[in-house]
């Protein structure tokens, strides 16, 4: 009698690796299938967070328009998407320069500007997409250095709000075409400590002298105004006077205005009526008695 195992087919080692060795490559080609898919996938695809915009660059060159923000498709491996923001932003600026009188001045300032939709491609590819290094900073030192140049310091240190609004509106003349600018904020003036002693002394002598001019102006139009009331009441007077000259009748006018309806009392001066009489009000005589 046979095995049972002498019926079964016979399969050697050598097919068995045949059939794992099948089996491997087909796992592998639809794994590199897969890969190749996902890579295509994440390649031909992207998204532009908010406030930004996507210049694309293909193979080195700057496409004419932007992708806006969200997901968008582009040609894949040959195409990158550089994100650029619109929104506002805040560069600080120290910049030294020379009053009229050639007094040195330094200035901290910060700069608002943001970048408009209308200006992303230019804006990447001719200041290599940041603009305040290469565009803003240049340009608001040359104005605030322009502005300085026509004031003294002393000028520069009182009219800091005058210097902010001229430097505001030269630096928008000289990148607005390029970029917004939103703000110009000046946050200190310095200037050398023997300057600014001497500067400040000068201003507690004005504060002094213009304090002193106060107070004689207030003299003098008080004396003014005392002259003036005498002057009235001379005058008053005078007037009264000639008018009691000219008509004796209106001294009796008055008398009899300020009669108040007692007859008055005449008191003789002497014997023999020599002396000199007196006249007392007859209501003041009965009020002594």
């Amino acid at each position: 009698m046979e095995p049972v195992f002498a019926s079964m087919p016979y399969m050697g080692i050598s097919e068995e690796l045949n059939i794992d060795a099948a089996s491997l490559r087909k796992y592998l080609a639809i794994g590199i299938v897969v890969f190749v898919l996902i890579v295509l996938s994440f390649s031909s695809s992207f998204i532009v967070g908010p406030g930004h915009r996507g210049v694309l660059v293909t193979m080195g060159r700057v496409s004419s328009t932007f992708a806006p923000e969200g997901f968008g498709l582009k040609a894949p491996f040959i195409t990158t998407v550089v994100p650029m923001s619109v929104r506002q932003q805040t560069g600080s600026i120290k910049t030294e320069c020379f009053s009229s009188d050639l007094q040195q001045v330094n200035i901290d300032l910060r700069v608002l500007y943001r970048i408009p939709e209308s200006a992303v491609v230019r804006i990447y590819q001719d200041y290599s997409g940041d603009p305040f290094d290469s565009l803003v900073q240049p340009r608001v030192n040359e104005a605030i250095k322009e502005v300085t140049a026509l004031q003294s310091a002393e000028s520069i240190v009182k009219k800091r709000e005058d210097i902010k609004t001229k430097a505001f509106a030269l630096i928008k003349q000289k990148v607005g075409n390029v970029l917004v600018i939103e703000d110009v904020v000046v946050q200190n003036i310095s200037l050398s400590k023997e300057l600014e002693s001497a500067i400040e002394a000068k201003m507690v002598q004005e504060q002094e002298a213009a304090k002193a001019k106060f107070v004689q102006q207030k003299a003098e139009i008080e004396a003014k105004t005392v002259v003036i009331r005498a002057k009235g009441e001379a005058q008053s007077i005078q007037i009264r006077g000639e008018a009691l000259k000219k008509s004796p009748a209106l001294i009796q006018l008055q008398i009899v205005e300020k009669w108040n309806g007692v007859s008055p009392l005449v008191v003789g001066g002497g014997a023999g009526g020599g002396g000199s009489n007196i006249i007392l009000p007859l209501g003041k005589f009965h009020a002594e008695q």
